[in-house]
């Protein structure tokens, strides 16, 4: 299984950027996408995600700013950010929750993606 995330770059404060993610490989079904973030000299923290019933989950400090949304059809996810601020810069990283058949059995297994850096200058 692969997650291919897409999107990051350099927006000044106020600014939008929308970052994509598809999931590829032995996939079962999935359970869950979503983004986490991780500052330089911080730990890695959740920014949303959203199950395949549509249950979503967003971190305090994304008051609204930002839109979780999926394509199940197409094992992608999507967060769109808005009214970004400095502290918003981070390498941003796409994770899935799913099923897997290895060697004949069904696993439930997460995987993450290579990260992409959003950088928003004030």
């Amino acid at each position: 299984v692969q997650l291919q995330a897409s999107g990051g770059g350099l927006v000044q404060a106020g600014g939008f950027l929308r970052l994509s993610c598809a999931a590829s490989g032995s996939i079962v079904s999935i359970n869950a996408m979503g983004w986490y973030r991780q500052a330089p000299g911080k730990e890695r923290e959740l920014v949303a995600t959203k199950t395949t019933d549509g249950s979503t989950k967003y971190a305090e400090f994304v008051q609204g700013r930002f839109i979780i949304s999926r394509d199940n059809a197409l094992n992608t996810v999507t967060l769109q950010m808005n009214s970004l601020k400095p502290e918003d810069t981070a390498v941003y990283y796409c994770i899935a929750d799913l099923n897997e058949k290895i060697n004949g059995r069904y696993w439930q297994t997460e995987h993450w993606g290579q990260g992409t850096q959003v950088t928003v200058s004030s």
